[in-house]
């Protein structure tokens, strides 16, 4: 029942299905995720976090660097057919091709400077936040 419980829970947002269906043929660098959903690192974070609870994706460390690809054969089987299933029938949906096109041209892009960009991307919304902060 918890298997179950957590696939659920994870295939319930549409950001962390747009993240699962990214993964389809690619190991992704979290920076590479943020990019495509264009959300914060901690928000991206928390929703890979749920993706691997659910044991529908499955992380690495290398180095300073995350990495995330979908599970192997190794999951659970209902892991593994909730992300056929989703698979199947999202692979025709309006929001799901225009993520393949904005991750082509994603990985087209060198990882590190993809990574470069969202931390100056953090930085100027931390000083921005600031700015605001003391002016009030």
């Amino acid at each position: 029942m918890h298997n179950f419980i957590d696939i659920t829970k994870a295939l319930s947002d549409e950001n962390r299905v747009r993240a699962l269906l990214a993964l389809r043929d690619h190991e992704l660098c979290v920076c590479q995720i943020i990019e495509l959903l264009g959300l914060a690192p901690s928000t991206v974070s928390k929703h890979m976090t749920i993706l691997r609870q659910a044991r529908l994706v499955e992380g690495r460390k290398n180095g300073r660097w995350m990495y995330y690809r979908l599970a192997d054969s190794e999951a659970p089987s209902a892991a593994c057919e909730a992300i056929d299933w989703a698979f199947k029938h999202l692979s025709g949906d309006p929001l799901v091709r225009q993520d393949a096109k904005h991750l082509n041209g994603i990985l087209k892009c060198n990882p590190v400077e993809v990574c470069k960009r969202q931390r100056e991307k953090e930085s100027s919304s931390r000083k921005s936040n600031l700015i605001r902060v003391n002016s009030v």
